[in-house]
Order: structure tokens, then sequence, then C-alpha cells
């Protein structure tokens, strides 16, 4: 950052813009100033440290090398470095973890207090009428279909919320919209046909039973919290999750929503208080997940959480007879978490990545797009990347001297390629980070596609993942054969 902008804010001088802006409606004419650097942040949050692990986690653990650096400032001579708070309510083996992330010690906060059901943010009460918590209930039909299982589970739990609901009024709320929960996509969309067509036919025959019909009003009364929603739909996806089923007789004013189908989307950050019951199909894939998920529903209202296993599953057979027992300890059965940075693979997918952040934002030399070419003369941000990262890799990661040494050797590498492609700029064209709009900047770094991955090809996000394939399956019963690679 370089300048201040009374309009816009604060800029950096890769910013392909104008330094002067003309009048616009109630806006004056306006010209850039020159603005010296902000200092660094003095704190970093953390929320939901459980989430980074596995392979984000890994590639976190090297990004956070870069943001430690560029985050550090010197204060009477001495390097002062952002203080980390993290928060979660899932996790084990917090060392090693915050080690391999963040280069840090860890200190609980608060620590333990001399009572195990106590703590600084909460005390465990007794089950009573006004603190009613959550209650877990384990079905498992032996010799049954998961998917019959759950079409008769979702059919009790939404029969009985409107006989409660007739009975009582809108006090019921809490148990009128059921909320799926599924570890995978693929079972989510199954279930969602069974809601549309089996449940909603049998919900109109439970009299039978001595339950109250219900009428599903499709499809607004059906919708699913997943990935494939856009980041636009959700906030409205929200909004509906918040409203409340009127008064007995009433018309709403908009649909509340009767089934809500949820994969572990729903696990965080999801904090409507009107939820109240949940249906999981299977067993999720760890403790910690599970725990998470559940706790969307009974927080400001009693819970009713009812788990489904399938008893063709080993895994979901063994909980299920374990279930008191896993339950009763299940904060003692979260896993530990797996993070590797500095592992060769990572090493691949985010060094360049780490280089040219820790590089370009460090100084103002090689900051702007086409400054790229200047790698030919190596300057303090460069020689401060290469002091620092290895030693970073060697204190985070597993491999001492040794990782040390290989890491030195990679950015060498890369920066000795990178002087390579500048040389080789000629007849007025330059090396940019990406391609420039005046048509002789050509980029550096390349974008992950189905094209080879090289020493500069950098990610568009940590979650990318291989490119993806299409197999066409032929009907005689032929190989597949792949497509659009």
């Amino acid at each position: 950052m370089n300048g201040f902008c009374p309009r816009h804010g604060f800029r950096s001088p890769e910013l392909e813009d104008t330094n002067s802006h003309q009048a616009s409606g109630k806006y004056p004419p306006v010209a850039t100033q020159p603005h010296g650097l902000l200092r660094p942040p003095d704190l970093i949050i953390q929320d939901e440290l459980h989430l980074i692990s596995g392979p984000l986690g890994s590639l976190v653990g090297i990004y956070e090398g870069a943001i430690d650096h560029l985050a550090t400032w010197e204060v009477n001579g001495k390097k002062v470095r952002p203080k980390v708070i993290a928060s979660t309510a899932t996790v084990r083996r917090a060392q090693a973890q915050v080690a391999a992330l963040f280069n840090r010690t860890v200190r609980v906060f608060p620590p333990p207090g001399l009572e195990a059901g106590a703590n600084f943010f909460s005390r465990e009460l007794p089950v009573s009428e006004s603190a009613p918590g959550r209650l877990y209930v384990g079905l498992c039909a032996p010799g049954r279909r998961i998917k019959g299982s759950l079409i008769r589970v979702y059919v009790a739990a939404l029969a009985a919320g409107q006989t409660l609901y007739e009975k009582y009024g809108d006090s019921v709320d809490s148990f009128l919209t059921a909320v799926g929960y599924f570890s995978s996509l693929r079972e989510l969309g199954g279930m969602r046909r069974l809601v549309d067509d089996d449940v909603r036919s049998r919900l109109t025959q439970v009299e039978k039973r001595g339950l109250r019909k219900r009428n599903l009003r499709l499809p607004q009364a059906v919708e699913e919290l997943t990935s494939r929603k856009s980041a636009t739909d959700i906030p409205t996806l929200l909004e509906r999750m918040k409203q409340k089923f009127p008064p007995l007789g009433q018309k709403a004013i908009q649909t509340p929503l009767d089934v809500l189908l949820a994969t572990n989307m729903i696990s965080v950050g999801i904090d409507v208080g009107r939820l109240g019951l949940m249906i999981v199909a299977g067993q999720p894939k760890s403790t910690a997940e599970y725990i998470q998920a559940t706790s969307r529903v009974g927080r400001s209202s009693p819970g009713l959480v009812l788990t489904v296993y399938n008893w063709a599953r080993p895994r979901d057979l063994s909980h299920f007879e374990g279930f008191r027992h896993y339950h009763a300890t299940f904060y003692r059965q979260v896993e530990a978490l797996s993070v590797t940075p500095y592992s060769t693979g990572s090493l691949d997918r985010a060094l360049t990545g780490v280089l040219v952040s820790v590089i370009r934002q460090a100084s103002f030399d090689l900051n702007s797009n086409g400054d790229a070419q200047s790698m030919l003369a190596v300057n303090k941000s460069v020689q401060a990347a290469l002091a620092y990262l290895p030693i970073r890799a060697a204190e985070a990661g597993i491999g001492g001297q040794a990782l040390q040494s290989f890491v030195d050797q990679a950015l060498l590498q890369r920066l000795g390629k990178w002087a390579q492609r500048a040389k080789k700029m000629t007849g007025g064209a330059r090396l940019g980070y990406q391609d420039g709009r005046d048509g002789v900047t050509t980029a550096l770094l390349k974008m992950p596609g189905t094209t080879e991955w090289t020493d500069f090809t950098v990610l568009n996000s940590l979650r990318d993942v291989e490119p993806e394939a299409d197999f066409v399956f032929n009907d005689d019963g032929m190989d597949a054969v792949e497509v659009n690679q």
C-alpha cells in the first residue's frame, strides 16, 4: 500500500487504476495522495480451528509462514509477531496442530477449573423443564434397507410434529422443521427424491397410526443446504430457516421450512435458535463432525437428534451397540487432526505461491504486475524470503536441518527459473505475474487446470483438487471411455 484515495480507500501499486477520478454525481473530483505503510495486525483470530486439517491444513500451514512473515514488524530492535487466538469446541492434540499451522506454542483459555461440569463459559446443569438439553436417540433396523428406515423415521417425525402443533400451537415450533444430515451429496440427493415422493404421500395416510396428516407444500417446504447452493442463495435460505410456523389457524407471510436436507455445511456458523429436530443418516465420518453438526439443534429450545444407523455397515453397527457409552463420552472420542505442512506434495503445490507472496507484498520494488521483470536484480525482500522461509519450514515441519536445506534449494531453483524467464523477454516484452492489458506483459504464474503442473502453477484456492475427468459408459458393457480430460 503506497497511496490513499479519498473515494475508494487505500491503494497498492499492483492495482491497475488511474491516480485521479473525475466528479461523479455527489462525489467531487479526487486524486490519490501518497501514504506510508500501515502497521501489520496485532491480533489474528482463527475460528473453527478443527476444520483446518488434512490437505487443507497442510497447505494452510505453509501459507501461514508468509502471513506470519509479513505481519511481523520490528520495535526497538525486537521482532514482534501478531498474537493468534484460535477457537474450537472439538480438538485433540492441539499442541501439535497449532505448532504445524502457526509455529507457536499453545496456552488453553480458559484453563480447567476445579469442577468438571463448570468452566469460564458455561456450567453443566441437570436436565429439567427449565434446562431440557438435547436428547440423542439411535435407531437401527437389521434386515431393512437404510432408505426404508429413513422414510419411516421422516414420516414419524414430521407427523408427530404436526400432531403436537395442532394440540399445543406454535409453542412446539422447534420440532416442526426436520433437519436431515448426510455425509455425502449422493445420499442427500436420494433422500430428496424420497421426501418429494414417498414421505410426502405417506404423510397423508398417518391417521391410521393416531397421528395428524401433514401436507408438504412443495417445492417451498423442502430445501437443501449444500455446496450446490450459490453464495447469493445461502443468506436467503438462512432467513427462511429462522421463519417460525404461525399460530394455528393463521397464515404465514412466508412459507416456513418443513424439511431441510444438509451436508456438513450446517456444522459451521449456522446459529438458528428455533431448530430442535435433526435426523442423521448413518454415523458421520468423524466424532468432531458429529458433535458440530448435531449441536445445531437444541440451542435455545429442547433438542432431539435421531441417528438412523445402517446395519450393513460394521462401523454404524458398532456405534449403535455402544450408543449410550459413546454419547456419554463423545468429547473423549474426538480424533486427533492430521496436519503435515512441508511434505513433498504440499511444497509442490504451495511453495511458489508463498514465495511470490512474501516477495511481492514486502516492498514496492516487486509489487506491481510488471515488476516480475525486475527479478534480474535481487533486492532485500528476496533475500529476506530466502533467509526466513527455510527456517520456518524447519521449525514448523518435521525434518529439521534436512528439511531446511530442501526448502532452501527449492526456493533457489524457482528464483533461478524466474530470472531466466525475465532474461528471455525481448522486443519490449515484459514478464508480469499475470498477463497484462498492454499486450506486452507475459504471465509468470499459471493457473491450475488441465495443463501440466509446473513450478509456477499457483492455486486459486486451497481447496483446489486435481482437474476433473468425465467418463462415458457404453451400454454394451465395454470399458469406460475418458473424455474432456
